[in-house]
């Protein structure tokens, strides 16, 4: 067993021992919109849940040299966002919504994806989506860095709307092979549910 101090690596080389461990991590594929009206898409892997008492979810979106990236910043002055997650069809179309574009393109038009009319905010979701989540803010938290240049911001979302798919909604519940989700590993890899198994937890 390899015995390492974080504080002895780089940013980058935790980062790579980070998302090469932690995995495979969900994606929140998140639409925003700018104040000039531009509908901004972006795919993010540091992305789960923290509540159903009410439902939260949070995603943390990394800055450049302390800056805040298009989503936090169009989230914060909007207090609203859509998180949709990724599945097999339109996983590369995501993917493409990763480009550096300015804040006046849209990733959205760029991936030529289908912008929908959500039904609580203002934001549009993206009409390829299996399962999209309309959110308002609950918190942002800037994390890391030095309080000059933080090095994330965690946006904690509360979930207002449901928007899922017929053909994977059944009693309440979602269809995981169905929705056929896709998850981040290391580098440029992802990977697409295997072998499910069940294990009853011990009273």
């Amino acid at each position: 067993m390899k015995s390492i101090d974080p504080q002895s690596l780089s940013v980058k080389e935790n980062y790579k021992f980070l998302t090469g461990s932690i995995i495979p991590r969900p994606i929140a594929f998140v639409s925003t919109l700018s104040e000039t009206g531009v509908l901004n898409a972006a795919p993010f892997s540091y992305f789960n849940a923290l509540t159903a008492d009410p439902p939260l979810i949070a995603i943390s979106i990394g800055r450049r040299d302390g800056v805040q990236k298009d989503t936090s910043r169009n989230a914060a002055a909007l207090g609203q966002f859509v998180v949709h997650i990724p599945d097999e069809t339109y996983i590369e179309a995501v993917n493409q919504t990763a480009a550096n574009l300015g804040p006046e393109e849209s990733e959205v038009e760029l991936a030529n994806l289908t912008a929908v009319e959500s039904v609580k905010v203002k934001v549009p979701g993206i009409a390829e989506a299996k399962i999209r989540m309309e959110c308002v803010i609950e918190q942002i938290i800037p994390l890391g860095g030095t309080p000059d240049k933080p090095a994330t911001d965690l946006l904690i979302g509360r979930v207002v709307h449901y928007h899922i798919a017929e053909d994977i909604y059944s009693q309440g519940r979602i269809d995981a092979k169905r929705l056929r989700p896709v998850g981040r590993l290391a580098g440029t890899n992802y990977a697409k549910i295997g072998d499910a198994y069940s294990l009853t937890r011990p009273e």
